[in-house]
């Protein structure tokens, strides 16, 4: 029920909203947050940045991944020669011995590995979360200014959606769209190289590693 009243209540408000007389006293304009969040360089940059500390992840991963299975050949090995009729009792109980605290290595070593790639998720998420946050507050500054500056007195993203999914503005004819104006603003001197819009809006998260 709750989540039902998440979708309904906001377009309801809307509605009334711009069925009122007040509507009449307002000077709307609108911009494209994703067109916005997609252009700003320092999107761009910040993708460049988090793609960076994926691949260090990925590396120090693989490295874990390198040496559990160099322990677990060794381990093989010992378990073999553990077998071997050709040496004495003695002899084959210490190889015993050291294959199984070999596999008590390998044990602690699967137990590293999960841990560290379940960290690297979190750290990953939280940097991409505190990226996203700073560049959504930049954004809405310059949209703030550049609306205060033309006298609008409300802004609409036409690129919002419904917690169905739908578009909350489902007509505009984009005379008062501020988007082009406040792209420019945002990437004006910023680096030649950053300047496209990026290809996703969110970087990747998940680290491509094989499990133990």
């Amino acid at each position: 029920m709750k989540s039902v009243l998440r979708i309904i209540f906001p377009a309801v408000l809307l509605m009334t909203f711009l069925s009122s007389p007040a509507l009449a006293q307002q000077k709307v304009a609108t911009v494209d947050m994703r067109k916005l969040f997609d252009g700003y360089w320092k999107t761009k940059q910040a993708e460049t940045a988090l793609n960076d500390r994926k691949t260090e992840l990925d590396k120090e991963d693989r490295g874990f991944l390198d040496n559990l299975q160099k322990a677990r050949d060794a381990y093989q090995k010992l378990l073999d020669s553990a077998n071997d009729q050709a040496i004495s009792a003695d002899e084959r109980d210490k190889r015993k011995q050291a294959a199984a605290d070999k596999y008590t290595e390998i044990q602690s070593s699967q137990t590293t590995i999960v841990q560290f790639e379940r960290q690297a998720q979190v750290t990953l998420g939280g940097q991409t979360q505190r990226m996203r946050a700073d560049i959504l507050k930049e954004i809405q500054a310059a949209v703030t200014t550049k609306a205060k500056a033309a006298g609008y007195t409300m802004v609409f993203d036409i690129a919002s959606q419904t917690a169905n999914q739908t578009p909350v503005i489902l007509y505009n004819d984009g005379q008062n769209d501020l988007t082009s104006a406040v792209l420019a603003q945002l990437n004006a001197g910023a680096p030649i190289d950053l300047t496209k819009p990026t290809t996703s809006v969110v970087p990747p998260l998940t680290i491509s590693t094989n499990s133990p």
